[in-house]
């Protein structure tokens, strides 16, 4: 392996959260992992697809931006997972980590 420059290396004991839950349309299963880490965002992983995203409550502003990484194809849907989000965060503010 060639060198590379670590940029962390971090232990940290989480809170991890397992949730499942269906609206209308969908089933969906979440694991969220609250952590220090990264501002103190939170880790959103689907258990379904894999797909992941750290979230604070500006991100749900952007359902664009939710619905392409979470590939969801449904404005209601979306609005699902946002309220579902929003549930989920802390109610902690958050510092942006680059101006």
């Amino acid at each position: 392996m060639k060198f590379f420059e670590k940029l962390y290396d971090e232990y940290e004991k989480v809170k991890v959260r397992f949730v499942g839950f269906a609206t209308d349309q969908t089933r969906y299963d979440f694991g969220i992992v609250y952590t220090s880490m990264f501002f103190g965002k939170p880790l959103f992983v689907c258990m379904q697809t894999g797909r992941s995203a750290l979230l604070d409550p500006r991100d749900l502003e952007d359902t664009d931006y939710l619905m392409k990484t979470f590939r969801i194809q449904d404005e209601q849907q979306v609005a699902d997972l946002v309220e579902f989000f929003q549930e989920a965060l802390p109610s902690t503010p958050f510092e942006p980590q680059y101006d």
